[in-house]
């Protein structure tokens, strides 16, 4: 099985700014989240992780080594990393959701980012089949990961709202991957800041 998972909080997560290769810690909640993750999750044979701080601190919590893999850190956003979401031009939404190939100025391409996630996630499948591997990561590459797990496109990346500290599972079966859980957040109902 893969159990993928988004980091915990971070200070720019909380006050709604994008947050891509910026290298941010988790925050005090974030760190408590992070427990109950992996608490929620319980044993795993394998950790992978994207290398920023805020992934790294989160596939601690599960206490095994942690594997570094760069295919798995979040998305480029150039130069509006950190900018508010609200401070976004509206064009540059609009362009995002229709065309897969737009990057933002100095960024990345949802294309692009597919291509390396996608090819991570090929590594792990075979041993996923008989092993439970849990990857530490963010919002976009888990997107991209719940679509590859689907067989979709990119388009449906923009209906999905994925949670701080949030678990999903993906059944890598011989047949193919089976979306076993999406979003799951039970583990924070009684955490707070």
């Amino acid at each position: 099985m893969l159990i993928i998972v988004r980091h915990g909080r971070t200070e720019a997560n909380a006050a709604g700014r994008l947050l891509g290769h910026l290298d941010l810690p988790l925050d005090s909640l974030g760190e408590r989240q992070a427990v109950a993750l992996a608490q929620a999750v319980g044993p795993v044979d394998r950790v992978v992780s994207s290398p920023l701080l805020r992934t790294r601190q989160t596939a601690t919590a599960f206490g095994l080594d942690v594997e570094v893999d760069e295919r798995f850190i979040e998305l480029d956003y150039g130069d509006f990393d950190g900018m508010p979401l609200t401070d976004v031009p509206s064009e540059m939404w609009r362009q995002w959701r229709l065309d897969s190939d737009f990057a933002p100025p100095g960024g990345e391409s949802l294309s692009s980012l597919r291509l390396r996630v996608e090819s991570g996630l090929a590594d792990l499948a075979a041993e996923a089949q008989s092993k439970n591997i849990v990857v530490s990561t963010h919002v976009s590459p888990i997107k991209v990961a719940i679509t590859w797990a689907l067989g979709v496109g990119d388009d449906v990346t923009w209906q999905m709202f994925v949670a701080p500290a949030s678990i999903h599972r993906v059944a890598v079966l011989t047949t193919g991957t089976s979306l076993r859980t999406f979003n799951e957040i039970a583990h924070l109902q009684t955490i707070s800041d």
